[in-house]
């Protein structure tokens, strides 16, 4: 019977949602118990109903809000709610800095159980829209139907769709008609191909069984004017392919960079796909601060140019590099760190994983006419060794830039060995930020702590923190 009881929803109201959590929801406390609500913005008073019960909390959805938050705006897109990208959209920007800066200090706190130093005030991004240079959107032939579809009961034929997967279904993807995330020609683009490929009976990827024709859609642009656009097929049905192609080649001339890859694998990752130039040049150019950067369909690159170079600039600032400093860039990409501050330093030693990164890096530093840097490929906590340092030279100065899961024991171990004066830690994620830090918490001392906007209307946020030996 009490199983029966937990299962059904109860409802809860006129509940105040106090705070914002993790993958853009907000949270309610009633009897001591943490809620997860989808959709509030703190300040809110509202009707919930909780759908799901855990030991240590519960889940829920707004029924109905009586007050609504002075936090609260109206979302731009019409697709707020269903897709996964800006879940914060309903919420003015200052308080998403006010949020994203109280996460990153409580994960610190909280995760990391470090002394921390007085915080700087987060860095905001000038463009609160259009400001991604890379998109990525799915085909799928099983869209997200509306709720309006669903309950017309007709028989809905046209079920193809191409834009965002769905929070928490692998299978299904919301068709976009606008984003606000980058600039046009991004939408004219991703419209004109749907419409295309639906005109001449082009198949949609379906996930589950492994077959249809297209797969994913990457746009990326850049300061300089370049556009790449790059289409992932899965068969590889060369007159259709081509027939595509030609349309995308003729539509948009501005198109500087046209790809595609044919990818049989299960998962859509190109890291280890071969890519086919159709037109144009295999690459875009991006600038800052009159540094030029190569960035092919597999490298990395910060996704807001314009807040990229805000985050580089105070990297550079709090790094403290002398004409006498050797310095080591972990997770370097195509350089971009390592080429900044390579004019402070006496030498700069970049490692990282993707080959083409690496070797855009070292065109990227010949284009620079820098003579200081040199690139190191392979799987860091493999190749960042004694005798690496021994052949490269011990650090002064080390930043580092990992992916979302932090670094890895043996490269924190390392880094510990080497004991070098000062290291700068940049991340998009400061929970797994904070756990290595607690790693290094014997040996170091966080003296700076600075968050940086790179991603408005989402709940994630880059944070810069310095470290000196104690």
């Amino acid at each position: 019977m009490g199983r029966q009881n937990r299962r059904q929803p109860i409802l809860i109201e006129n509940i105040e949602i106090i705070d914002t959590a993790n993958k853009g929801k907000s949270v309610a406390k009633h009897e001591g118990r943490a809620i997860f609500v989808q959709g509030g913005v703190p300040g809110d008073i509202c009707d919930i109903t909780v759908f799901k019960r855990r030991k240590k909390y519960w889940e829920a959805r707004i029924e109905k809000i009586h007050t609504y938050s002075d936090r609260r705006t109206e979302p731009k897109c019409e697709h707020f709610g269903s897709c996964g990208g800006c879940k914060w959209q309903n919420m003015k920007y200052e308080s998403q800095l006010e949020f994203k800066q109280t996460q990153v200090l409580n994960n610190l706190k909280r995760i990391g159980g470090i002394d921390l130093p007085p915080h700087q005030n987060i860095l905001g991004s000038k463009k609160e829209y259009f400001y991604r240079n890379k998109l990525e959107f799915t085909f799928s032939n099983k869209r997200w139907l509306t709720l309006e579809e669903i309950n017309s009961k007709e028989d809905i034929t046209d079920k193809n769709g191409l834009g965002f997967h769905v929070p928490g279904m692998f299978d299904k993807v919301i068709d976009i008609n606008n984003c606000y995330l980058q600039k046009e020609p991004s939408n004219a683009i991703r419209l004109s191909i749907k419409q295309f490929a639906d005109e001449n009976n082009l198949t949609y990827f379906d996930i589950r069984n492994q077959n249809g024709l297209l797969r994913n859609l990457l746009i990326r642009t850049s300061s300089t004017n370049d556009l790449m656009v790059l289409v992932q097929f899965f068969e590889d049905d060369k007159k259709c392919i081509n027939l595509l192609m030609e349309h995308i080649k003729t539509s948009f001339p501005e198109i500087t960079s046209l790809l595609y890859i044919i990818n049989q694998k299960a998962n859509n990752t190109i890291y280890d796909q071969e890519v086919i130039c159709y037109n144009g040049k295999d690459h875009i150019m991006e600038e800052m601060d009159g540094l030029y950067f190569k960035i092919g369909a597999k490298s990395f690159f910060q996704t807001n140019s314009e807040q990229a170079k805000v985050l580089y600039q105070k990297t550079k600032e709090l790094a403290k590099i002398t004409e006498n400093d050797l310095v080591y860039d972990l997770y370097t990409g195509t350089g971009t760190i390592a080429q900044y501050v390579a004019n402070s330093a006496k030498k700069v030693v970049g490692i990282d994983s993707v080959e083409e990164g690496i070797k855009a890096a070292y065109e990227n530093a010949e284009r620079n006419k820098i003579t200081n840097c040199t690139f190191h490929t392979g799987d860091i906590k493999e190749i960042f060794t004694d005798e690496f340092i021994a052949k490269n030279g011990t650090p002064d100065v080390i930043i580092t830039d990992p992916p979302r899961d932090g670094m890895h024991k043996k490269v924190v171990e390392q880094i510990l060995k080497i004991g070098a004066k000062r290291i700068v830690y940049v991340s998009c994620n400061s929970a797994t930020q904070a756990r290595d830090l607690s790693l290094m918490d014997e040996l170091y001392k966080v003296t700076h702590i600075q968050p940086v906007d790179m991603f408005p209307q989402s709940q994630h946020v880059e944070n810069i923190v310095v470290l000196e030996l104690k």
